[in-house]
């Protein structure tokens, strides 16, 4: 068979199917009576996990390598190296990548490619046990990762549910059915544990903040979440971070009675929860290298001039030069954030996976249109400040998507990059048109009872 698949996927893949569809089946049974949004909850894992294969299936026989293929060599290799020596493999997973653990490796377990790099070596220590559960199968380790991410986006779901419980069919879209999310968020990739993390971030935050609830563990589960970010991509927390403080500012100033004093607090807590950002940045520079305040304008700049370079051509895109200042980047914004929501286009689409994403941006942008038509510019605004979770969801995926936009020009890269603000925009977009049709719904009633009033 191919060097990636071999008669160990056969067995493993359609056993794990077996043992996810009994327990989902399970888990949705439990709670269904009492929970109906749990009727998405097969579907939605089943969908993940076809991504899952489907990934693992187009990387080796359409792009014939790439990333995937890439982080399940690497797995490979510490496997091999816990069965040499254990206690090398371990001082690998938990430590840093040292000259001493690189000699340690053999012609046996030959070498890992990602040693170097310290956002993608993350990967394979998180994941380099599945080699061993799966018996080093390449799907079976795919289908596993996307199953316990499924869990954090489970997770998150049911926070968006408790705060607007008659939407589950419109998040279950947002989080589970969109192509892009379950098929580049169910791979061997960073995106699937970066998406996952960003649940786990978010959902703890609101167990945290919002409801009280767990307090200790869920403090734990948003460290833990922002130790992933950081550690493999920490401009994703950069975007997290701005509305995650508006959020906690807006349940703080929900607490003052006075509406005189809220109006006049607003301003104030929103620029100490912004200035608070810009302190947390600089505290962290020391271990953020390349993403530290003082050197991620110019990794912008370098980043998205390198993938504009000839190896890219055929589906590179240009948002057009921008100096490493803050009044270049910020002149960038509206592009970067259209690139990033709405590219590639449908005329711009070239292959299979340009095709899916095409449709997906096409049917986004005409949402978008409409409410921005329906609504007007104003209304949307001001929807947005009137639920405290709905400027959350708005900041990340604004915020996100510049940040990708700002610094990818490369169409492949792009469809991957953003899939954590998809589901946030979209999720946005459905709580701005339920809270507008609940608004004019109420005004309506309103007419109407003042009409029966008036006849008397």
């Amino acid at each position: 068979m191919n060097q990636y698949l071999s008669i160990v996927d056969i067995v493993v893949a359609p056993l794990l199917l077996a043992i996810f569809f009994f327990n989902a089946k399970r888990i949705q049974g439990k709670h269904i009576e009492t929970q109906p949004e749990y009727k998405y909850y097969v579907s939605g894992l089943f969908l993940k996990l076809f991504g899952a294969i489907a990934i693992c299936l187009v990387y080796i026989f359409y792009y014939g390598g790439g990333d995937t293929v890439n982080y399940y060599h690497d797995n490979t290799c510490i496997a091999k190296l816990f069965i040499e020596s254990p206690f090398k493999a371990i001082a690998f997973t938990f430590g840093s990548n040292t000259p001493d653990i690189w000699f340690s490796f053999t012609m046996f377990t030959d070498w890992p490619i990602y040693f170097a790099d310290e956002h993608a070596s993350m990967i394979v220590k998180i994941t380099w046990i599945l080699s061993f559960i799966t018996f080093n199968s390449f799907m079976g380790q795919t289908m596993i990762l996307a199953w316990l991410s499924y869990f954090l986006l489970w997770r998150m779901y049911q926070v968006f549910i408790l705060e607007f419980p008659s939407l589950t069919k419109e998040f279950a879209i947002s989080l589970f059915f969109v192509p892009s999310l379950f098929f580049w968020g169910s791979g061997l990739l960073k995106d699937t544990i970066t998406f996952a993390a960003v649940a786990l971030f978010t959902s703890s935050f609101y167990y945290l903040i919002v409801r009280r609830e767990r307090v200790f563990y869920n403090f734990l589960y948003l460290l833990f979440a922002s130790f992933l970010l950081v550690k493999i991509k920490p401009y994703i927390l950069f975007a997290l971070m701005p509305g995650s403080l508006l959020w906690f500012s807006g349940i703080r100033l929900s607490k003052i009675d006075n509406k005189l004093l809220r109006l006049y607090l607003g301003p104030i807590l929103t620029f100490i929860a912004l200035f608070s950002v810009f302190i947390m940045l600089n505290l962290m520079s020391s271990f953020l290298g390349d993403y530290a305040l003082e050197n991620v304008l110019n990794k912008a700049v370098v980043t998205q001039q390198d993938l504009k370079s000839e190896y890219y051509q055929g589906s590179s895109f240009d948002i057009g030069d921008f100096d490493a200042t803050i009044p270049g980047i910020l002149s960038k914004m509206p592009a970067a954030i259209n690139a990033a929501l709405f590219r590639p286009y449908l005329w711009e689409s070239n292959n299979p996976g340009m095709i899916m994403s095409g449709i997906e941006n096409f049917i986004m942008l005409v949402f978008s249109l409409y409410l921005l038509i329906k609504l007007r510019v104003y209304n949307v605004f001001r929807l947005m400040f009137r639920h405290r979770f709905l400027f959350f969801t708005v900041s990340f995926s604004l915020f996100f998507s510049f940040s990708v936009g700002l610094t990818t020009s490369n169409f492949g890269s792009l469809v991957r990059y953003k899939i954590p603000a998809i589901p946030f925009y979209l999720v946005s977009l459905f709580i701005i048109r339920h809270t507008y049709v609940a608004l004019k719904e109420e005004d309506e009633k309103r007419i109407r009872v003042d009409e029966e009033f008036a006849k008397g």
